[in-house]
């Protein structure tokens, strides 16, 4: 076993064989300080507890052992041998020659000293001198520690946790922490030497004076020098494992003879404990063996019965008990053999180690008594399981075809039950064809099927017969059960042949009805169809609009009705088909089924449809009449409408051209168009008694029904949408002039202004037809009208390029931001047109002189003689009497928040 011993603050370590490399943690603890100075006064009296036996000792353990001399005695001392004689010179290389000679010595005990050498030693260098001085520590003080097999550090540690167990407070888990309240060290000292210290008295609040305590009471009355301070140890987190080891490791030494006594008391107890456990597996050694012995006389007998069971229910009970024997009962009796031979054995060696003569057991119980008896049993064992086995065999046999024979037996019978009542029947008499070949193809399967079962008859005989040869004992049943099987199968053979020849004659007749069922479904299907046809032809709800609709509809009638008297011809050749064959069932003395195989339609069937065209004929004849009667009231009704309509809609796209025309024409003043659109209005609404005998004459034609009129394009919608755009427009119109009016009034412009303004609007007012048509939409939602409707006309807005076009010829020099700036003026809405009346707006703004808010404040300045303010009396003084008084109500509001003037 190799062992790592490292020193503080270096690397240096010593590797022993008999050590086990400490922990990493441990290592890196090392470093502290506090260890050190606890090494050194540990080693250092360790040391001196061997040198004084020599007369000498050290003071400082890094010095006196530099010149090797006090290395060698101290080796020689704890060895009990002679060194090699030391150099007495005082030179360096004396010095490192007398080390060398106590490192060789170390060496050949065994001892791998790693990195420590005699010029570290001779140097002074106290972290190598501690080491070397742990490694004989450790070689000559703990590693010939033995406690039961463990030794060293290991030995030493169970040796103190063992005398320590009985202590309260006290658990020894290592060589630190383990030791720093004291208790343990008076605990070991307590165990071997108890008039020295009352251990009652201590307590474990008092590290320090438990230390003390130990530490004189060894040194007094055990020469256990003291090598530790209680201090040191007290306020050391983790205290040096190495002190405390070597300073343990001279308590095992002084306390060995002590050890030595309790060895022998051990080996004592241990050698009269091995005789009491030796003549125990004696004794139970001769137990085990006669009740093993008389265990298998008793089995013996019972195995060699033979008595056969006439049952193999009593056969299968011995056969059970027999396992039961083997799963239950043996493996005891087989574990207690293994347990006595292995019991026997181990006597044998612990008598033959102790020095003791073997055992001898009594007469008859060797263990080759035993054995042979055993294999005497096991042999009994095997004949009777092979006995056991032959005559369940041979039950079984009887068994299994007495139970074959049941099977088969239930099996045949269940399969010929109701077999001989269905092969007696007549059920061809009433069946059709297609039933009768069913049944013939269902008459060959069975007799294949009987074919078949042939085998299972033989099988079934050939059992019977070996039942009676094993002489069965319930033969005779079986006898009788195979006797009745064989009748009846020879009774099923006879009934088989003569439904066969029942079945063929019946087939042969049934194919000539068949032959003419076929026939008369052929015909009758598609005849069938036409009827169907036709009564659907004869019912069907028409829908027509006009009389050439109707005329054509009454030349396919007629056209019908030649074709009658051929379907009637057809119709009598199909019942005499029908009749044919109620001919030769009432013959032959057939039961017909009464349906058709080929078709679902019967001869009455074919007759009540015949009937049911017959009549519709006449019906469908007076509703074409009726029909032809409506739709010439209908086509008076038309024309009527279309009169009035081709005059109205002509009037009111005249209209419509007259007021464009009248809204564009600069010739004349405002007040004269005002004039000419009043008189148009005037026109207008007098027109309006046609338009309400028009919607009469609509109302007319919707309650009849009628959706087209091919002779006129207007509908009384178009009419109606005319008319309120036509009056619409009118009013737009008027609204338009009264406005310029305003606006020529209000901005001081004169006529020519406003005319020359027109004309630029109506010249640049070229997509005027595009943007009419896009408010025609928005007003009609898309639907398509008449072109008179909406006339090719100029309607007073322009698109913003035509605009921009027309501010340009005007002589305006515009940006975009400026366009923009106007845009927002004359279309504030953002509706993508420009209207003539924000046209005027904005011309007027430019050209005309406006009123601003500062020369109107300044007017009031005036009139209140440059006063702050006016009062009412000025304002009725100077002002009309009802500017006044509309501008006193003015500023009565807005001093209460109700007006902004």
């Amino acid at each position: 076993m190799t062992a790592m011993v490292e020193t503080q603050h270096y690397e240096t370590f010593a590797t022993m064989e008999y050590m086990i490399q400490e922990e990493d943690w441990d290592r890196d603890l090392l470093l502290d300080p506090a260890w050190e100075k606890q090494q050194r006064k540990t080693f250092t009296a360790w040391c001196n507890s061997h040198l004084r036996k020599a007369g000498t000792q050290i003071e400082n353990i890094e010095e006196d052992f530099r010149n090797g001399l006090k290395l060698m005695l101290l080796l020689e001392v704890i060895s009990g041998e002679r060194l090699p004689k030391p150099d007495k010179g005082k030179m360096r290389f004396h010095k490192i020659a007398n080390v060398n000679k106590a490192l060789d010595f170390i060496c050949s005990k065994g001892v791998k000293l790693v990195s420590i050498g005699a010029e570290e030693i001779v140097d002074g260098n106290v972290k190598m001198t501690l080491g070397m001085i742990w490694t004989i520590i450790l070689r000559f003080a703990i590693q010939d520690i033995s406690v039961e097999e463990t030794s060293a550090k290991e030995g030493l540690l169970l040796w103190c946790q063992r005398k320590t167990a009985p202590y309260r407070n006290v658990n020894v888990q290592n060589f630190h922490i383990s030791w720093k309240d004291g208790l343990a060290l008076c605990a070991l000292i307590h165990r071997h030497r108890p008039d020295l210290i009352d251990y009652s008295k201590l307590r474990k609040d008092d590290p320090i004076g438990n230390l003390n305590t130990a530490f004189e009471v060894a040194e007094k009355f055990l020469d256990i020098p003291k090598m530790l301070d209680a201090e040191d140890i007290v306020n050391t987190p983790k205290p040096d494992e190495k002190a405390i080891m070597t300073y343990v490791s001279c308590f095992y030494h002084a306390f060995a003879g002590a050890e030595q006594a309790e060895t022998a008391a051990n080996r004592i107890c241990k050698v009269l404990a091995v005789n009491q456990e030796n003549e125990k597996l004696m004794e139970e050694y001769e137990k085990l063996a006669s009740e093993l012995l008389e265990w298998i006389r008793r089995t013996i007998p019972w195995l060699e019965n033979r008595v056969a069971e006439q049952t193999m229910r009593a056969m299968q009970q011995k056969l059970e008990d027999f396992r039961d024997y083997r799963r239950v009962h043996k493996p005891p009796r087989v574990q207690e053999k293994c347990q006595l031979e292995i019991n026997f054995n181990t006597l044998q060696t612990k008598l033959r180690l102790s020095n003791r003569p073997a055992f001898m057991p009594s007469e008859g119980k060797m263990v080759s008594d035993i054995a042979n008896a055993w294999k005497g049993l096991e042999q009994v064992e095997k004949g009777y399981e092979e006995w056991l086995l032959t005559e369940i065999r041979r039950l079984e046999r009887l068994d299994h075809l007495a139970e074959k024979f049941k099977q088969k037996c239930s099996l045949h019978e269940s399969w010929t039950s109701g077999k001989e009542e269905l092969l007696s029947q007549k059920d061809y008499e009433s069946a059709s064809l297609m039933e009768i070949r069913a049944l013939m193809r269902k008459h060959e399967a069975f007799e294949s099927d009987l074919a078949a079962h042939q085998d299972r008859v033989e099988q079934i005989a050939a059992i019977a017969q070996e039942l009676n040869e094993l002489d069965y004992h319930d033969a005779a049943t079986v006898n009788a059960r195979c006797q009745g099987i064989c009748d009846q199968w020879d009774s099923l053979g006879t009934l088989t042949q003569k439904r066969r020849d029942a079945l063929e004659r019946v087939e042969k007749l049934w194919e000539t009805i068949d032959q003419l069922y076929l026939e008369f479904a052929k015909r009758a299907a598609p005849f069938n169809n036409w009827m169907d046809g036709a009564m659907e032809d004869l019912q069907d709800m028409f829908i027509v609009h006009s009389i050439e609709e109707i005329q054509s509809l009454i030349t396919a009638h007629d056209q019908f009705k030649a074709t009658l008297p051929e379907a009637d011809k057809e119709r009598m050749a199909i019942m005499g088909i029908q009749n044919e064959i109620m001919k030769i069932a009432q013959t032959y003395g057939i039961k017909l089924a009464g349906v058709n195989p080929y078709t679902n339609l019967s001869p009455q069937d074919i007759s009540n449809k015949w009937e049911a065209v017959k009549q519709l004929v006449p019906l469908r004849d007076q509703m074409l009449q009726e029909e032809v009667a409506r739709q010439q009231a209908n086509e008076r009704l038309r024309r009527q409408f279309a009169a009035q309509a081709n005059i109205i809609g002509p009037w009111i796209q005249t209209k419509m051209e007259e007021i464009g025309h009248v809204s564009v024409d600069i010739a004349g003043s405002l007040e004269e168009q005002m004039n000419n659109l009043k008189t148009y209005e005037q026109n207008i609404i007098n027109y309006k008694s046609n338009i309400d005998k028009l919607e009469g004459d609509h109302q007319l034609i919707q309650e009849a029904l009628i959706f087209d009129n091919k002779h006129t394009n207007y509908t009384m919608e178009h009419v109606r949408v005319g008319w309120e755009q036509l009056l619409t427009t009118i009013a737009r119109t008027i609204n338009e002039v009264e406005n310029q009016i305003l606006t020529r009034d209000a901005k001081g412009i004169s006529q020519e202004q406003l005319n020359e303004f027109r004309a630029s609007f109506n010249h640049f007012d070229r997509d005027g037809d595009a943007s009419y048509l896009r408010w025609e939409d928005a007003v009609c939602g898309g639907v398509t009208w008449p072109d008179f409707l909406f006339p090719q006309k100029r309607n007073g807005m322009m698109d913003p390029d035509d605009f921009r076009a027309c501010l340009i010829s005007m002589g305006y020099d515009l940006g975009e931001v400026e366009f923009a700036r106007i845009m927002t003026l004359v279309d504030p809405n953002n509706t993508g047109v420009v209207t003539f009346q924000a046209f005027i707006d904005f011309m007027t703004r430019e050209t005309a002189e406006t009123d601003t808010a500062e020369q109107v404040m300044a007017s009031f300045k005036i009139l209140a003689s440059d006063k702050p303010f006016i009062t009412v009396e000025e304002l009725r003084r100077e002002l009309p009497l009802e500017q006044a008084e509309y501008c006193i109500s003015r500023m009565t509001n807005a001093l209460y928040g109700e007006s902004d003037l």
